[in-house]
């Protein structure tokens, strides 16, 4: 295997926007207008997951499956990001509402978190860049519906833990990358 072919993720990048926001036609076109950049987030971090479900049909006379069905497909994508800001906490965890309140004079934030039922859904793009070569992983509907540990150590940042689950659509992919790495070529 040549040496060319070993991606190492150089720069990380993780966008959001509302479900809609015109997705990157390219993987190196900037970022169209309603995407927000996630910002700083720990190094070593950003994770993804497939988790493909099988049954299996068994036959007495074999000790193997005689056959396994694909009964259902998960993605997910996890990041602990270190900004603390009205998007990210609003992502972190899965909607709710950041809204400005004024006493004696000065302004303060209230995060409300979504009532049960009340999530929001979000589109995502993951952009990783070796030299060359742009990758832009994009997921046109997710939604964060894991719970929500948070440390506060004081000997380091406290971060924000963001996992965000791929929710299938009745058009489209779920997800898909975008690359110029010429190593994607189809076969001939």
């Amino acid at each position: 295997m040549p040496a060319e072919s070993v991606f190492v993720a150089q720069m990380a990048r993780l966008y959001l926007a509302v479900p809609g926001t015109v997705a990157p036609a390219d993987p190196v076109t900037a970022m169209a207008a309603g995407w927000k950049e996630v910002g700083l987030f720990q190094p070593g971090s950003l994770e993804w997951n497939t988790e493909p479900k099988f049954e299996e049909v068994k036959s007495h006379q074999l000790q193997y499956a005689a056959r396994t069905i694909q009964t259902e497909d998960a993605a997910s994508l996890k990041v602990e990001l270190q900004e603390w800001n009205s998007t990210n906490i609003v992502a972190v965890y899965g909607g709710g509402q950041v809204t400005s309140v004024t006493q004696n004079s000065k302004t303060f934030y209230r995060f409300s978190p979504p009532k049960v039922g009340g999530r929001s859904q979000f589109t995502a793009v993951v952009e990783l860049i070796d030299g060359a070569k742009h990758y832009r992983r994009v997921i046109p509907l997710c939604e964060q519906v894991a719970s929500v540990s948070q440390k506060f150590p004081n000997d380091k940042e406290s971060t924000l833990p963001l996992e965000l689950k791929v929710i299938g659509g009745a058009a489209g992919d779920p997800w898909y990358d975008l690359t110029d790495d010429p190593g994607f070529a189809p076969a001939a």
